[in-house]
């Protein structure tokens, strides 16, 4: 490895300063009434993530969840949830923070949404949901393949 090279690995800093609930919902618009319904649930996920530039190098990352979950077509249960954590992000080439903050900043976060997620749920007399493991990977490099995508289709549309 280079001298350049090893300088800017060594100058890199990832931290992780804080973990939070920002935001959270549990409605059941339909109880007491659809627990006397047969469960047969069809769960329905949402998911985005959002960040916010606090200082230079320090970032908050919010992971929202949306989960409605619906019998017989009537909604059991919709919990909406923000979990946040306060990154510090040093010496990240630009290419790569994309991918820090959009993909492996959610991945840290996800267990803890996954976790409140199924309390709020459990807590409401439901039966236990267990949201499945997500590839913040794989779903940040196929956003990056549609904005390609797109790209070309803006130049084309566009009037000289």
């Amino acid at each position: 490895m280079t001298e350049n090279n090893q300088a800017t690995e060594q100058s890199r800093e990832f931290a992780l300063q804080r973990i939070y609930v920002k935001d959270i919902s549990f409605e059941t618009p339909n109880s007491p009434a659809i627990f006397t319904d047969k469960w047969e649930p069809e769960s329905n996920l949402n998911l985005n993530s959002n960040v916010n530039k606090l200082e230079k190098n320090l970032f908050e990352v919010v992971l929202t969840i949306t989960v409605t979950t619906k019998v017989g077509g009537k909604t059991a249960f919709l919990v909406e949830m923000q979990q946040a954590g306060i990154f510090i992000l040093k010496g990240f080439p630009d290419a790569e923070m994309g991918q820090m903050m959009s993909a492996y900043c959610p991945n840290i976060l996800f267990p803890y949404a996954r976790e409140v997620v199924s309390d709020l749920v459990n807590k409401g007399s439901f039966p236990q949901l267990l949201l499945t493991p997500v590839n913040f990977d794989a779903l940040y490099a196929q956003h990056l393949q549609n904005k390609q995508q797109q790209k070309p289709a803006d130049e084309q549309s566009t009037v000289h």
